[in-house]
């Protein structure tokens, strides 16, 4: 029995970037020293809680979070300043409103960040003191400027730029689907036994959570470039990257299917046949093309979207392979390994469609 200690979720598995806690400082005291010039009355407590939730790892995401906390925070004080003025402050209009709250965030389907301002906006003015309205109009302004001082801060102090991680991890991709075509290669060539196609199997099979995980940096990657003045050819790079990945989701399911069809109908006598050596021949070139395109990816220098990935002078499959004579005991797995060289090659020449 695994006992997992309690207090070791409190703990993320990564740090949050230095930079973003020095942005949300920043965008904390200047969002209080701008409502203390602007706005007559107590602390405002609403502005820094804004610009504390505001600051996020990328613009786009700090405009969004502005938006939810405006929303909520209005509702809230609304909801809390009508019931003030109608039942009073007591105890049990406080419970009611944030019970209200709740229901209405519900009713109206908002985020979980809206959702939740709504109660603790409504809560926090009907026990912060006296409510008037030029009070909840004063804590909804506050909110607005310490979502707009945190946005300026994120937008202004180097806006934070995800691609590198992409990249990184579009071009491991490539170099490890490459790795996968010269396993393919190697054992045809060496004749493996069933054992050890199934452990090429498993490493093929592996690609495809690491294709998950690059299409999910590129998604980061987008997300941190939108609405940030830094993006320029950061996004020319970023789209010739979701191009090449997708080309690599083909390349990963044909590596799959040809480890998957050798390993299941594998046997003895199958390198025996002169056609395997040239299958074994064309999938090590189509590797080489891989890995070169892995290596430009990597260099910073990957295909504009309207080229083929392959970077060979040569195409992957440098002439239609010929089968005299069918064998008749392999002769399926043959078929189907001609077949799907013949689609891989149609991928890296750009000639899918």
């Amino acid at each position: 029995m695994v006992v997992v200690n309690p207090v070791a979720r409190l703990r993320s598995s990564s740090r949050t970037p230095f930079l973003q806690v020095v942005k949300t400082a920043v965008a904390v005291v200047a969002a209080v020293l701008l409502c203390r010039v602007l706005i007559d009355g107590p602390f405002p407590t609403f502005a820094a809680i804004a610009a504390l939730l505001v600051v996020q790892p990328s613009i786009n995401q700090s405009f969004v979070k502005g938006l939810e906390r405006s929303a909520g925070v209005v509702l809230g004080v609304v909801l809390a300043t009508g019931f003030h003025l109608l039942l009073g402050d007591t105890v049990w209009v406080v419970l009611l409103v944030i019970v209200l709250a709740i229901l209405i965030a519900w009713a109206l389907r908002l985020t979980p960040t809206s959702a939740t301002q709504v109660g603790i906006s409504g809560m926090l003015v009907l026990t912060a003191g006296v409510v008037t309205p030029n009070y909840s109009a004063d804590r909804i302004l506050e909110t607005v400027l310490g979502a707009i001082v945190a946005l300026i801060v994120n937008a202004v102090i180097v806006p934070p730029v995800l691609l590198g991680p992409a990249h990184l991890a579009v071009a491991r991709l490539a170099r490890d689907t490459a790795a996968a075509f010269e396993r393919v290669a190697i054992g045809l060539t060496e004749g493996w036994d069933h054992d050890r196609w199934h452990e090429a199997l498993l490493q093929a099979r592996a690609l495809r959570q690491q294709h998950a995980r690059a299409e999910a940096s590129l998604t980061a990657a987008r997300e941190s470039l939108t609405m940030n003045p830094r993006g320029g050819r950061h996004r020319t790079i970023l789209d010739e990257d979701i191009v090449v990945t997708e080309h690599l989701r083909v390349l990963v399911t044909r590596v799959t299917g040809m480890t998957r069809a050798i390993q299941d109908n594998t046997a003895p006598d199958l390198r025996a046949d002169p056609v395997v050596g040239s299958i074994a021949t064309e999938v090590a070139r189509i590797a080489a093309d891989v890995r070169a395109l892995s290596a430009r990816v990597a260099a910073s220098d990957a295909p504009a979207p309207s080229q083929s990935v392959s970077s060979a002078a040569e195409p992957a499959l440098t002439a239609p392979l010929e089968v005299i004579r069918p064998n008749s005991r392999h002769w399926v797995l043959i078929g189907a390994l001609l077949e799907d060289i013949r689609r891989v090659r149609e991928e890296l020449l750009g000639e899918d469609d």
